[in-house]
């Protein structure tokens, strides 16, 4: 493909630049290795976020036929880091895309062999990438009341929406889902929306209020989409009120259901599984229920001793195993905890400092 001509000279261009540009950041030179990822496996990739500015965010591959792991992928085979605050990876053909939050970086790279093979800049405080087709891709923003639309083959920005509506005080953009020609994307920072983006004219088109601080989103094959609030925090600017759990239907964009939780509590990390019928959350313990249910569960797929702070959840498209990442104190490298369908542990490993996103190969 044309994204991979001269890599070898692209690939040398990118770590002169990125070396250049990298501050404050102290790099110790680093011998590069040859990680080869299985090419038949499905895998599964574990984002570590690392400290707020200590350019210790790093990239873990997981075999789950071998339950082998392999810690910092990135920086082994490329010789660089992988910067500061790892938020999210997508995987489109056999690139992924890892976006490095406070880093303002998009790093691709090969799947299979690790090997950086481009990078994305100009932008402020990436969180989460979303394909539209091989030319078109939207990127969100913490700090940016923009959101990019990149051109993935030249690694691009080649346009930016505008995300201001009335009553949107912060610029927060988060996770998105589609359905048809629209885009969803939840406004977490301070903020209550999720924002409704025509993808024909690349604009906001609507906006949909919801409780304080949506944390992720999900659709599910009901079109049916699913956002989860965490409430924000006692003595917040933006105020604290009990988290929800909403169910909206995405065509006509009205909320349908809201499952309370209790004042004090906290929803995050939403998902579904691979045949978009179950959902899976946080709210201290690992939650399970249908999509079709119209009530919170009784009981907690999984219970959470009170040791673990976990940080990360998803679920396995391919056989519905639970992988839970556990940060620990936040400080020394975390674990993944790997689960089967019948909550029964399989498998648990040490990944980098604060796993956070997961992205299955």
């Amino acid at each position: 493909m044309n994204r991979q001509v001269s890599s070898a000279i692209g690939v040398a261009i990118v770590i002169g630049i990125f070396f250049g540009l990298s501050g404050c950041m102290h790099y110790e030179p680093i011998e590069r290795e040859n990680i080869n990822s299985n090419k038949a496996t499905k895998g599964l990739f574990i984002m570590n976020e690392g400290n707020f500015r200590s350019g210790n965010a790093s990239l873990s591959y997981y075999d789950p036929d071998s339950m082998k792991v392999e810690n910092y992928v990135f920086l082994r085979t490329n010789g660089i880091k992988l910067g500061d605050v790892a938020q999210s990876m997508t995987i489109r053909d056999s690139l992924g895309y890892l976006v490095v939050n406070n880093s303002g970086i998009i790093f691709v790279i090969n799947v299979n062999t690790f090997q950086l093979v481009g990078t994305i800049r100009g932008l402020v405080s990436p969180r989460y990438i979303h394909f539209l087709s091989d030319e078109k891709a939207y990127v969100t923003d913490l700090y940016s009341y923009f959101i990019s639309v990149i051109n993935p083959k030249e690694f691009k920005i080649t346009k930016r929406i505008n995300v201001r509506v009335n009553g949107k005080d912060q610029p927060s953009t988060e996770q998105m889902v589609q359905y048809k020609n629209f885009i969803f994307t939840n406004c977490w920072s301070y903020d209550n929306k999720i924002l409704v983006i025509d993808t024909q004219t690349d604009s906001v088109v609507d906006y949909i209020e919801v409780g304080i601080q949506p944390t992720s989103l999900v659709i599910d094959k009901y079109n049916k989409i699913w956002t989860i609030t965490d409430g924000g925090y006692e003595g917040s600017p933006y105020g604290h009120t009990a988290p929800a759990l909403y169910r909206i239907d995405a065509e006509t964009r009205k909320i349908e259901q809201t499952f309370n939780f209790e004042l004090g509590e906290s929803g995050s990390e939403i998902c579904m599984n691979g045949t978009r019928d179950t959902l899976y959350f946080i709210n201290k313990h690992i939650w399970r229920m249908a999509a079709t249910s119209d009530k919170l569960p009784d009981k907690p797929f999984l219970e959470n001793p009170t040791t673990n702070h976990w940080y990360g959840l998803t679920v396995n498209p391919y056989n519905s195993d639970v992988y839970l990442a556990d940060a620990i104190d936040y400080t020394q490298p975390g674990r993944i905890y790997r689960y089967n369908v019948h909550g029964e542990l399989l498998d648990q490993f040490e990944v980098g400092i604060i796993p956070g996103a997961f992205c299955f190969k």
